[in-house]
């Protein structure tokens, strides 16, 4: 409380009482105008966060995320060689590990065999070709030389010069000879569909020369295939041991991308009334604090994050609860050379600038004058 000099005895009074008054007339207007200031800044301020509070929608359900490949072996065998470590950075194209190749290069030194043989075997395939030729013109000589005997006995006979039986021998003769025609026939068709139609035909054109070829290039594959590289820039991860066996398909390794990375924010159904893509995004990752990020809404999924869930959510049931659920937003980041690591996983929170703002309640919009009908005309 404010202490007031003792009143001096040589002043007048009237002068006495008016220097006692100020104080208190300058209490009394400081009070007014706070009683008048303190509710219009209240409704001001208050103004301000209703009209703002909408234009911005944040969650810290939002995690760093990275491409992420799972290294698998396309061929099977132990892992002879490792050229990579626990978390070490590799480049596209870089070898992550070698498998044993020897049974591989011995798979590859026998199609190379089989496909240096295939002259050979074109060649000896030709001259079975030419053999059976020449063995069906004999046959269909010899044919039609039976079937003239036959026709000569069968007129001696019809004079009474040849017997019946002599003419049943030469039929049966006949016969044979017509067989033996139609066996070579088979031979040599079965002969020109081994060299592919004809003799004429190159060797590389052969039936048996192109799949020893392409028996030939499996072989080389499988070999190429015991060096396992990686497919993009990254840090490599679950890094396997000299000797395990590795089958095709099965994951052996990750590469986890350190480049190009997203946010992933789950926000609520409810909070993306107003968020579209190309929006602002400001986004803090929880092991940096104070540094924030600029980024973009990328895209916005197509489904909630229960509907990739393995068991679905059963809603088709008598007991019911409703519970607000989530969409995954991708969030593009801007990410310069001085801005530190960012990890896939690790956690963030984001802010989406919609730009969209409140509009008046209804009552005051009410006590805010309309706007003539005809106002959209002018």
């Amino acid at each position: 409380m404010a202490e007031h000099p003792p009143p001096n005895p040589s002043e007048p009074a009237p002068n006495r009482d008016a220097a006692a008054t100020r104080p208190r007339k300058w209490r009394r207007r400081l009070r007014a105008a706070l009683l008048l200031l303190g509710p219009l800044v209240a409704l001001t301020a208050g103004a301000y966060v209703y009209y703002t509070s909408g234009r911005v929608v944040e969650t810290d359900n939002a995690y760093v995320k990275a491409g992420v490949a799972i290294v698998s072996a396309e061929v099977a065998g132990p892992i002879a060689a490792l050229d990579v470590r626990e978390n070490e950075h590799v480049k596209a194209g870089d070898v992550l590990f070698t498998i044993d190749d020897r049974s591989y290069k011995v798979a590859l030194a026998r199609a190379n065999a089989q496909l240096a043989a295939i002259d050979g075997f074109v060649e000896s395939t030709r001259a079975s070709y030419r053999q059976a030729m020449a063995q069906l013109d004999l046959a269909r000589t010899n044919a039609a030389y039976e079937q003239r005997e036959l026709d000569r006995l069968a007129s001696l006979a019809e004079r009474k010069l040849a017997s019946d039986v002599d003419v049943a021998e030469q039929r049966h003769e006949r016969d044979v000879a017509a067989q033996e025609t139609l066996v070579a026939e088979r031979t040599l068709d079965q002969i020109r569909a081994r060299l592919g139609g004809g003799l004429d035909r190159p060797v590389t054109e052969q039936a048996a020369y192109l799949a020893a070829k392409a028996a030939r290039d499996a072989a080389a594959l499988d070999l190429e295939r015991t060096v396992v590289r990686a497919t993009f820039e990254g840090i490599a991860s679950k890094v396997p041991t000299v000797g395990q066996y590795v089958q095709p398909g099965a994951p052996v390794m990750t590469v986890v991308a350190d480049q190009n990375m997203w946010i992933e924010a789950n926000f609520k159904e409810t909070d993306l009334t107003h968020v579209e893509p190309g929006q602002p995004v400001d986004v803090r990752i929880d092991t940096y604090p104070g540094r924030h990020w600029r980024g973009r809404v990328e895209s916005i999924s197509q489904a909630t994050g229960a509907e990739f869930s393995v068991i679905p959510a059963q809603n088709a049931t008598g007991n019911w609860v409703k519970v607000t659920q989530r969409i995954p937003v991708r969030i593009a980041l801007e990410i310069g050379p001085e801005d530190p690591r960012l990890r896939s996983g690790m956690s963030a929170i984001v802010d989406i600038d919609t730009g969209h703002e409140r509009p008046a309640p209804g009552w005051v919009r009410a006590l805010l004058p309309s706007e003539p009908a005809f106002a959209a005309d002018r």
